[in-house]
């Protein structure tokens, strides 16, 4: 057996596609997967990697150290992925106290397991939401990794302290640090929260897609497996104590995407509904890869137009896995935040 990676965060929706690819493309690694199952973790989501021998789960939470600690005394992993996280900005706006205490303080204990057990590599996944915005007249800015920080909700916050304390802990102790930050992600298995799966759902349903403000908010999104490959690439070529920007160079209003989704699925677009926009709702995020593709080799190979296909015919094929996503809690919360909210 050659290598074993711990994944925080893997049976979530990047981090689980991280773990299909390590098992698919580094077959003599041993893959750990450490996750505490919160309501975005689906069980049927990490069903086929539990059968694989060089797969092994733990159901923990980040932020319990005495668990962590145990887990890395057992597993003894060479290279930590930190993708656990709360991830979602209307969450952390109605409740931004457990995003401080899983994204900055989880984050600081598996740190701390990575240096008493001496890692190769700690890599911390962030996000390109820290840059906080760009306007919408300015299609030349992008964010580059020296874009100051400048963050606009609680999530994007809490990813900020993660990614500075990560530096942080290479600078004061030599714990062997990479940073990536990446901009929107789809594709198979994201929870219905976001826009893309949520718009699928609810169009596939006839039911009405609620858009933010005139839904005019342009976002670059990254096919999954080329985040996933992009932080593969950082592990294997990367310079510790460096920061890598992922960009997919597919930038699209949110209305734009909404209608793509409409226009495959056969849908009208009567059904779109203008809801009271988001606090402090960013305007454009853009980010340049040229770093990550000058000095790592990496370049997003999935262009929208064929992976938004790819995630529309998944979410279809796989109509139960988004069934079990949506019962219970998810409709409590949807209702809550969209239930709620006036037609402009």
């Amino acid at each position: 057996m050659g290598k074993t990676i711990l994944v925080t965060g893997g049976a979530g929706f990047i981090g689980n596609c991280f773990c299909k690819l390590i098992l698919k493309e580094r077959p003599d690694w041993k893959v750990v997967n450490v996750d505490c199952m919160t309501y975005a973790a689906n069980p049927s989501t990490i069903k086929n990697e539990m059968n694989d021998p060089r797969y092994v789960f733990y159901r923990e939470d980040i932020r319990r150290r005495d668990g962590i600690f145990a887990i890395f005394e057992k597993e003894r992993p060479g290279i930590v992925v930190n993708f656990a996280a709360e991830s979602h900005v209307d969450r952390s706006i109605e409740n931004p106290g457990v995003f401080l205490e899983t994204n900055i303080l989880g984050t600081q204990v598996v740190m701390d397991a990575c240096r008493m057990y001496g890692v190769e590599r700690f890599h911390q996944v962030g996000t390109d939401e820290v840059y906080g915005d760009l306007p919408l007249d300015r299609p030349d800015l992008f964010f580059r990794e020296d874009t100051p920080i400048r963050t606009s909700s609680p999530y994007s916050t809490s990813k900020a302290a993660a990614d500075l304390l990560a530096l942080a802990y290479h600078r004061t102790y030599g714990l062997p640090v990479t940073v990536s930050r990446c901009s929107n992600n789809y594709g198979p298995y994201q929870f219905p929260e976001k826009l893309i799966p949520l718009m699928i759902n609810n169009a596939t349903h006839d039911k009405p897609l609620p858009v933010y403000g005139e839904g005019l908010n342009v976002r670059d999104w990254l096919y999954v497996e080329d985040h996933c490959r992009g932080i593969l690439s950082v592990l294997e070529k990367g310079k510790v104590g460096e920061v890598y920007n992922l960009g997919g160079h597919n930038e699209k209003s949110n209305i734009e995407i909404v209608k793509i989704i409409l226009k495959e699925l056969g849908k009208p677009e009567s059904l779109i509904t203008f809801v009271a926009d988001r606090k402090g709702h960013d305007q454009r995020y853009a980010i340049d890869p040229s770093k990550a593709m000058a000095d790592l080799g990496w370049q997003p190979t999935t262009m929208f137009k064929d992976g938004i296909r790819l995630t529309i015919a998944w979410y279809r094929e796989n109509a139960d896995w988004l069934d079990e996503c949506t019962s219970g809690e998810y409709r409590n919360y949807y209702d809550k935040m969209y239930g709620k909210r006036s037609d402009k």
